[in-house]
């Protein structure tokens, strides 16, 4: 499929699948909890605790980087 985006008044731009934004894949795909001992629960708890604090160091590291950009291209004021 290919899309036209204006980028201009008389200008348009071809854009194709590739360049279009990806649907969000659902990536975490969870186990059946009914077929789960207490313990097994806990334990996937454990994991999943685990997994949102590797995200939110990822995510923390990205804000960092972005900040520091921010500043390094920041226009000096006067």
């Amino acid at each position: 499929m290919v899309l036209w985006q204006a980028i201009g008044q008389d200008h348009f731009m071809i854009i194709s699948d590739e360049e279009l934004p990806k649907k969000a894949k659902n990536l975490l795909v969870p186990p059946p909890l009914d077929m789960l001992g207490v313990a097994e629960l806990q334990a996937y708890i454990l994991l999943l605790q685990a997994e949102i604090a590797r995200v939110q160091a990822v995510i923390a590291a990205k804000d960092a980087h972005k900040a520091a950009a921010a500043a390094f291209f920041k226009t000096p004021s006067t």
